[in-house]
């Protein structure tokens, strides 16, 4: 008899935790999913992807319903119900969260509920009261809401990302804290459902991972819809005054204070790894994130993690590549893969939609990499002319000696579908001559590709082979 009870123990059944029990268990192995969440599916499914972008779509149909005068067609007075717009964001996640329940529970490995806590490298104790012994584990027990920096926050009560999703009604007005994605999705959601929203942030500007240019046109459109967004902040205090919710802080060296009848918090997650007992396991930490190198291996070697509770990045997509290339290195140590973040891609899914794959100017000049760029504008455009979607602009970098596609971003309409453009560009190693090259049909938003891609071939000469 081993002295085993499973080949694999998979903590979390997220998507890098389904990832990679459904991987090997197809190869054969005696895998088994803990899952401790008080829901099953993972944050994308239940209160992250799915659920926020149904809602921020909502208010993209509200936004062009009230706006449809542009096309000459009469929809006055636009209304809403918000019971119904939360009711089929509602159908929709459970539609979602009972396929993945299926996934877990079909038989294809072993699925309990509870929480695990290492009591030694190879055992895990179960809330449940069973215990586990496994040969190889991994990590994939994703992320919770970070701690709030101002101590009164907890006092006087706040929302998170997850309670927004459950209200059932809107506040009058709500202060954003954070000017992140999870911020400025929601601040913008909530601004087109009629909340009066101030959206506080401490950098330069917002969406800090992008670079400014686009950060910038993003703050435009905001402000220019009706929200207060005020940048180079710092948060000092938060109080209660009867009804209404106050946030002291200093901007641009100035106190102020803010006064609404809710907040916002939206400054990050962090890592569930509190109560795994890492320690007992030889599981090295950097705070609360498990370190893990290119093949997804803990300090660890018969350990491994993927998702959120590892990063660097908390997105879906990659969660689901470390799952599965910490599979792969499971099952074939021999011949083992790595993580590539060459391709790194984030969409933010406001309107106009941000979003960016590879090197941004930021990056690169950290990097001291070198590089050619180029934009080009939606106002000149002849499908966003039509579409009356004229914010934002593309932008392409490219290496100035072989022409190499390095990166690309967008900020205009379908932004997060026009980047998967550069993304199979990238992929293929595509220079912006090849990208010029490319047929483009008319007229289409994705044509406006081939504009920056034209100025930059036309900039770096190829040397004639």
């Amino acid at each position: 008899m081993s002295e085993f009870d499973y080949d694999l123990a998979v903590l979390g059944g997220g998507s890098a935790g389904y990832a990679a029990a459904r991987t090997t268990a197809a190869a054969g192995w005696n895998t088994i999913v803990v899952e401790g969440g008080p829901e099953i599916g993972g944050l994308c499914i239940l209160r992250g992807c799915m659920p926020t972008k149904a809602l921020l779509y909502a208010a993209d149909v509200l936004h062009l319903a009230r706006h449809a005068a542009t096309w000459g067609i009469t929809t006055d007075p636009v209304t809403f119900d918000f019971a119904r717009v939360m009711a089929r964001k509602r159908a929709m996640i459970e539609d979602f969260a009972s396929y993945r329940r299926q996934q877990l529970t079909g038989g294809k490995f072993a699925f309990h509920r509870a929480t695990a806590t290492f009591t030694d490298p190879h055992t895990v104790q179960l809330s449940t009261g069973e215990r586990i012994r496994a040969r190889h584990f991994l990590l994939a027990t994703g992320s919770v809401v970070a701690s709030p920096p101002l101590p009164h926050l907890r006092d006087i009560g706040y929302l998170t990302s997850d309670d927004a999703l459950e209200l059932t009604a809107l506040p009058e007005s709500l202060i954003v804290l954070g000017g992140g994605a999870v911020g400025v999705e929601f601040a913008q959601f909530f601004q087109r459902f009629g909340v009066a929203v101030t959206l506080i942030q401490r950098g330069e500007t917002i969406l800090r991972d992008f670079d400014t240019d686009a950060a910038l046109e993003t703050e435009k459109v905001l402000r220019r819809e009706g929200m207060t967004v005020l940048t180079n902040t710092r948060l000092l205090d938060a109080r209660r005054e009867g009804g209404r919710k106050i946030v002291t802080f200093e901007h641009d060296g100035a106190r102020r204070e803010v006064a609404a009848a809710e907040i916002l918090f939206a400054l990050g997650r962090t890592p569930n790894t509190a109560s795994l007992g890492l320690a007992h396991a030889g599981v090295v930490l950097d705070g609360a994130r498990i370190v893990s190198n290119a093949r997804m291996q803990t300090s660890a070697p018969h350990i491994y993690a993927g998702g959120d509770c590892t990063g660097p990045y908390e997105i879906v997509h990659i969660a689901i590549q470390q799952g599965e290339i910490a599979a792969h290195n499971l099952l074939h140590p021999d011949r083992p893969r790595a993580i590539d973040y060459r391709l790194l891609t984030s969409v933010v899914f406001t309107d106009p939609q941000v979003a960016s794959v590879g090197l941004t100017e930021k990056a690169a000049r950290a990097a001291n990499l070198p590089y050619l760029t180029a934009s080009y504008p939606f106002n000149d455009h002849g499908k966003s002319l039509i579409m009356e979607a004229k914010d934002g602009f593309v932008k392409l970098l490219a290496h100035p000696v072989t022409g190499e596609i390095l990166g690309g971003g967008c900020v205009g309409p379908m932004g997060g579908e026009l980047i998967h453009e550069i993304i199979v560009a990238m992929a293929a190693r595509m220079t912006v001559h090849e990208l010029a090259a490319v047929p483009h049909y008319h007229p289409t938003l994705a044509e406006i590709w081939t504009y920056p891609a034209e100025e930059l071939a036309d900039k770096i000469k190829l040397r004639k082979r």
